[in-house]
């Protein structure tokens, strides 16, 4: 599929709706969407060490957030296991990014030099946070995906409609001023 990638429906209607589709079709595409079972499970058998440690926090962050389906369990499971693997990878290469390749002489199978080339695990890593980064802006374990998110609490009152009983509300009268005898400025 080529483009963007569709807004929720729910943040469509936060925004006001901006294409103009129409409240009522919008919340009969609400009440369309397909529903999933909450509470994620047990982490996979397979999963082990930094991966199980890591399936446990970030359940409990989708719990806390409310997003706890069944059916992102895979992806919860995609996300532990690129992140131990990154971390794998980000261990090996403390010693330094780069590799000595040696450089040999076709003719009599001599190394004549070394060349310097990236670590292997380098691209590795590299692959494996772009994953997690992935895997975590899907479930909304990331910064930008909790903002693009978070519904902040309506008032229950809205403040055009305060406005508006405000300009239609009677005038209160005015004293009307009458000059007086005594008062100097009033005599011409």
């Amino acid at each position: 599929m080529k483009g963007r990638k569709p807004k929720p429906i729910q943040r469509q209607m936060v925004e006001g709706d901006p294409a103009k589709r129409g409240v009522n079709t919008l919340d009969r595409k609400i009440a369309a969407l397909p529903k999933a079972q909450r509470g994620i499970p047990d982490p996979p058998r397979h999963l082990q060490g930094l991966a199980r440690e890591q399936w446990g926090i970030w359940k409990r962050d989708l719990e806390l957030m409310q997003m706890d389906y069944s059916a992102d369990a895979v992806m919860l499971e995609g996300a532990c296991i690129n992140y131990a693997r990154a971390i794998e990878a980000d261990e090996t290469l403390k010693d330094g990014c780069q590799v000595e390749e040696p450089i040999t002489d076709s003719l009599t199978g001599n190394q004549i030099g070394v060349k310097l080339k990236n670590h292997p695990a380098v691209a590795v890593s590299n692959t494996c946070w772009r994953n997690v980064h992935m895997f975590c802006s899907e479930l909304g374990l990331s910064l930008v995906a909790r903002q693009r998110l978070s519904v902040e609490a309506g008032d229950t009152t809205n403040e055009s409609d305060e406005l508006m009983k405000l300009l239609s509300a009677p005038r209160p009268e005015r004293p009307k001023y009458e000059p007086s005898v005594d008062d100097p400025e009033s005599v011409n």
